[in-house]
């Protein structure tokens, strides 16, 4: 990844072309509040995919992005599903398309409108489904991700329509998926239903980061991501601590040696077998990391290399679940058992199904004491890298500059969006754009998730400008 010229005069000028940059940004400012009240009432709406929640909200909030769609002039408004492995029915999406004019590209819009449960709702200064303005952000659960991404690309598109009016010969399909949240579990099924209604030159993907506030960027590479649980056993049942304590160690303390061996004494992964790399160009300082991460003061950063390699093109494990008694409920017994859940992200260029299996040799090959070690993989999916010599990515990133007034970056992105793996593999041609609306300060998935309004207007600009660019140039 490296810095960007987007946003030089001559990036601008080769770009820019017979385009009316003011007349979009008026457009898009001049319709701002009416997005922004849009926003508030989709928040207002706790649209969760997962199983165990009830499924009405997520369809009243597929309703409300189509008639959204509706109203920003599309005819051709669907809301499609397909079912899940045991049949019960997947997560409403929503799905519009607007015809490509001859010689014109079609580009396709993604977001998605399901949220993240709230947890804890002590931890919330508001109400998560109330969105709140305060101090330039607006927060709820969903006003960051993705929901704002929604309203940008409708928001960008409407402008262009009003600046451009018959003009517009680009094709342009809204594609709002509803159960992203939960995993995408008919992701690949719709896409091979509807590979047609879908198909597209390009692929804008709303729902990453910019760089900081005030810096936008292109997401550039995705890491891939494995996850799976790891059972130690002991004992074939429980007994008393004090009678037999001494000669066995109990599953929770054999596990958490297992555990310890999967980084090694930096706290870089210690899995043979992964790939690796510290190429990054532009980075984060590590006071910076600490205030965005809310490291606690004291605490030493993990691994080697520089702070954005270690967030982008190397492998990062977690043990995101443990099971074992909660301490308000312990009895004085030797556990027999103890599991862990753990979720490893994956440098691009790694392959998942390598990634897991070497995963699972190390646990197997480090069992402490001669403990019995029960692997079971999870999910995975790939990483990502975009071709940043397209023509698609350097419009982005020109259009970024544009909007925001300062030079756009490429950058990485910790985390991981494996459905990205299925719309390459089923459209090998398309150039793919991963933007954002977030900040390192929106917590997405946290409590008091929030949006920068400036930013959002801005990326709204920034996807007007593109898709006015894409517009003029014509066939990619």
């Amino acid at each position: 990844m490296t810095s960007s010229t987007a946003g030089n005069p001559q990036t601008a000028l080769d770009h820019a072309g017979t385009i009316d940059a003011e007349a979009l940004r008026q457009a898009v400012t001049e319709s701002f509040d009416k997005t922004i009240s849009q926003l508030t009432d989709l928040v207002a709406i706790p649209g969760i995919a997962w199983p165990s929640f009830d499924p009405a909200p997520l369809d009243r909030s597929a309703d409300a992005v189509a008639g959204l769609v509706r109203a920003s002039g599309f005819d051709d408004v669907r809301i499609l599903r397909c079912d899940k492995e045991d049949g019960t029915p997947g997560g409403p999406a929503v799905v519009a398309r607007r015809p490509a004019a001859e010689g014109k590209p079609t580009v396709l819009l993604y977001a998605h409108h399901d949220v993240q449960p709230t947890g804890d709702l002590a931890l919330w200064d508001t109400d998560p489904f109330t969105a709140v303005e305060r101090d330039g952000r607006l927060f709820g659960r969903g006003a960051a991700d993705d929901k704002a991404g929604i309203l940008a690309h409708i928001a960008a598109y409407s402008a262009v329509t009003r600046v451009l009016g018959e003009e517009l010969g680009l094709g342009v399909t809204f594609f709002f998926e509803g159960e992203e949240e939960a995993g995408s579990p008919t992701f690949r099924s719709f896409l091979e239903t509807h590979r047609e209604l879908l198909r597209a030159d390009v692929i804008v993907v709303a729902d990453s980061s910019n760089w900081k506030v005030g810096i936008p960027a292109l997401t550039t590479s995705l890491r891939g991501l494995v996850d799976g649980t790891i059972e130690v056993r002991v004992l074939d049942h429980a007994v008393h601590s004090g009678m037999f304590g001494g000669p066995v160690l109990d599953a929770p303390t054999l596990l958490a040696r297992l555990i310890a061996t999967l980084h090694d004494d930096e706290g870089s992964v210690a899995i043979e077998g992964l790939v690796s790399r510290d190429d990054v160009l532009v980075d984060l300082t590590e006071e910076e990391y600490r205030v965005d991460a809310s490291v606690l003061d004291g605490v030493k950063l993990a691994g080697t290399g520089t702070i954005a390699s270690r967030m982008w093109t190397k492998p990062a494990l977690s043990i995101i679940g443990f099971d074992a008694p909660a301490v308000d409920v312990a009895s004085n017994t030797l556990l027999p058992r103890a599991r862990a859940k753990f979720s490893l992200r994956l440098a691009p260029g790694q392959d998942p199904a390598e990634a897991m299996e070497a995963v699972r040799k190390h646990v197997e090959s480090n069992a402490p004491f001669g403990a019995q070690v029960v692997f079971t993989p999870g999910e995975s999916g790939n990483s990502f890298l975009t071709d940043t010599g397209s023509k698609a990515a350097s419009v982005a990133m020109w259009a970024l500059g544009e909007a925001w007034g300062v030079p756009a970056v490429e950058m990485g992105i910790g985390g991981s969006i494996p459905f990205i793996a299925d719309l390459t593999e089923l459209y090998p041609d398309v150039q793919i754009l991963v933007t954002g609306v977030e900040d390192p300060d929106s917590r997405a998935h946290s409590a008091n998730e929030s949006l920068h309004l400036g930013d959002f207007r801005n990326a709204i600009v920034a996807e007007a400008l593109l898709l006015a660019r894409l517009n003029e140039e014509g066939a990619l």
